[in-house]
């Protein structure tokens, strides 16, 4: 029960209160887990946390791909594209520096690379991924998503903050900011960003029937085809990393489930937009899972893990914005498509859809969330494939 209120708790804080929008939702429902094990009111252990993890996840991965539509994709993204691309290598860059100069001060060091990895081109479905393919443990986990998310607040206010700044319009194209100052920009009575992204909207008892059902179809025929191709591409017994790696990656119901979700939605793209309400099910269930992730937490662990990781987390972050920022200079892209990629990156669609809403861009809107969800469908195999090639400098 106290899950679920957890995640309804921090969701209500998201969406009234700008403090809280800041800290991010899925901060205040690990934060609100921690305390609550730490004072003794959940266990650090329980079988409804694997239950959520292995069936409620599965299911919330197939939603938020609902829309993952390759050919719209490529059609209707633009600039963006480009730019949300250019941003994936920073966020690349970025991990690689901060694993070869803290991996000898860290837990985990290449586990620690492929959640960022993960969490900077995708989000929390691709972090949840890596979790369950790489075993990472719970402390470390922990640990991380505190730091993550502090950072990513840091960061989302100075990308907030850029295609606005006379620093950064006098330099790079801003066609979007100018006509804002044109025109006046009307942003409507939501009390937050999240609040404007995520309104109310027209749900039936049938689109909530077609979306579980559809989600339990795709999750069933991953798990299975994954179990399939795991046998099928097995490395020799003894084998080095390189010879695993197709098992890991091939073998991963993630990543298979990600790719038949976006196959299904490819072919079939009016029947996967026509089902109301799978980004918000969706998404309340990924908030679940940051909420179960807090519940192992011993506060002492993340207090003395923490120090270093917002580091590691920090150092990612201000180099995926920096490259951002350079290339698409060079390049000579708008500071608003630089901008919202970068968020896209470090946040995932649905931040760099409020950060559009909010800063009135209504045009870019669509592509936030369609780059977004490119992010989803890279950040998986990226993070295994870092992974498993970090490992070896250990």
């Amino acid at each position: 029960m106290l899950i679920v209120v957890f995640s309804a708790a921090s969701i209500y804080a998201e969406q009234h209160y700008r403090w809280a929008e800041k800290l991010s939702g899925p901060v205040i429902g690990l934060i609100l887990a921690i305390v609550s094990v730490n004072l003794g009111i959940l266990p650090t252990e329980a079988p409804v946390y694997d239950a959520i993890l292995d069936y409620c996840i599965p299911l919330a991965v197939s939603m938020l791909l609902f829309r993952a539509d390759i050919k719209s994709i490529l059609r209707d993204t633009g600039k963006m594209f480009l730019c949300f691309n250019i941003s994936a290598i920073g966020t690349l860059i970025g991990v690689v520096a901060a694993f070869f100069l803290l991996k000898n001060f860290l837990p985990e060091p290449e586990k620690l690379a492929a959640l960022a990895t993960g969490g900077y081109i995708g989000g929390g479905v691709n972090i949840f991924a890596v979790v369950r393919s790489l075993r990472t443990s719970d402390s470390t986990l922990s640990a991380y998503v505190v730091s993550d998310n502090f950072m990513m607040a840091l960061a989302f206010l100075v990308l907030l903050w850029i295609p606005s700044s006379r620093y950064f319009t006098a330099r790079f194209r801003h066609p979007f900011q100018a006509k804002l100052e044109e025109e006046g920009a009307l942003h409507g009575d939501a009390k937050t960003m999240s609040a404007s992204f995520w309104g109310k909207k027209e749900v039936s008892l049938l689109d909530i029937a077609l979306t579980i059902a559809t989600a339990f179809v795709l999750s069933t025929v991953s798990i299975k085809l994954a179990n399939w191709l795991k046998i099928r591409f097995a490395g020799p017994e003894g084998g080095d990393l390189w010879s695993a790696l197709p098992s890991m990656i091939l073998g991963n119901q993630f990543v298979i489930l990600t790719l038949v979700a976006v196959l299904a939605a490819t072919l079939f793209p009016r029947y996967f937009k026509s089902l109301r309400g799978a980004q918000e099910i969706g998404t309340f269930l990924i908030y679940t899972f940051f909420v179960v992730i807090g519940c192992p937490a011993v506060l002492k662990d993340v207090i003395v893990s923490a120090p270093l990781l917002f580091i590691f987390s920090g150092l990612i972050a201000a180099i995926n914005i920096v490259w951002t920022l350079l290339c698409g200079k060079l390049l000579r892209q708008n500071i608003e498509e630089l901008s919202i990629s970068s968020n896209a990156n470090l946040g995932g669609p649905a931040s760099a859809a409020a950060m559009a809403v909010a800063k009135g861009y209504g045009e870019l809107v669509v592509p936030a969330i369609l780059v977004g969800l490119w992010g989803y469908i890279i950040g998986t195999p990226l993070a295994l494939f870092i992974a498993t090639w970090l490992r070896q400098y250990l």
